[in-house]
């Protein structure tokens, strides 16, 4: 392969991610040897190697020494800040979590939705609306919108017994992480779910997650009160 044609460690990083994300290697599959990837991309092994490192720093894959490198089980997806699975989040503060689907429907996206994804137009998406509990009390409502042309498989999912959350961080790492954190006052129906005084002040994170240039989901996160965010620098 001539020089002009060589990829760029980009190129081989998105290849890589490309074959995460279509399940070619599985969670905990251990992948080829940098210099077996190398040799079947047509680039230098160092090319790879970097390729490998901006993908361990995202979460999507682990890298030990002597030991190869595997595709996470359970990706961190790391932007600037850690997108949990909450059910993990409420269990380790010691509390028992609870889940409850609220709603779920093929919808056409509001404008804010569609904009938030770079959408000229709205278009037919996934929308989710469900309630994370601790301890039988409202922990997190969230009310989210799942591209269905890069998640196609998420309607194949029993969205009554597993979340949205946890299913996107399993199976959807991403390339890009768009984060917005503010203060809401409740009306009476977040009041209600969250178990709030009408007018109360509660945190709301707010995530769009993208492939490149694909979008994958946005999320508006509406918590109980007093919840505190952690965020920890890998």
């Amino acid at each position: 392969m001539t020089s002009a044609h060589r990829s760029s460690w980009q190129d081989i990083r998105d290849t890589l991610q490309g074959r995460v994300l279509d399940r070619t290697y599985r969670p905990g599959d251990k992948l080829p040897r940098d210099e077996d990837i190398a040799e079947e991309l047509g680039c230098a092994r160092s090319t790879v190697q970097r390729a490998m490192q901006d993908l361990a720093d995202a979460g999507v894959v682990e890298r030990k020494r002597k030991g190869g490198t595997h595709v996470r089980p359970d990706p961190v997806t790391r932007a600037v800040l850690d997108i949990p699975i909450t059910r993990v989040e409420v269990e380790a503060k010691g509390a028992v979590y609870g889940y409850q689907l609220v709603h779920q429907a093929r919808e056409m996206t509001p404008l804010s939705v569609a904009a938030s994804f770079g959408l000229s137009a709205p278009e037919e998406m996934l929308h989710v609306e469900a309630l994370h509990l601790a301890d039988q009390r409202a922990y997190v409502f969230e009310d989210r919108w799942v591209n269905l042309e890069s998640c196609a498989e998420i309607e194949a999912v029993d969205l009554t017994r597993d979340s949205a959350n946890e299913w996107l961080v399993r199976n959807k790492p991403y390339s890009r992480c768009d984060v917005r954190l503010y203060a809401v006052n409740a009306d009476d129906r977040i009041a209600e779910r969250m178990e709030a005084m009408p007018g109360a002040a509660l945190l709301v994170i707010e995530r769009t997650t993208w492939l490149g240039d694909v979008p994958i989901t946005t999320v508006r996160s509406v918590t109980r009160p007093n919840y505190q965010l952690l965020t920890q620098k890998a």
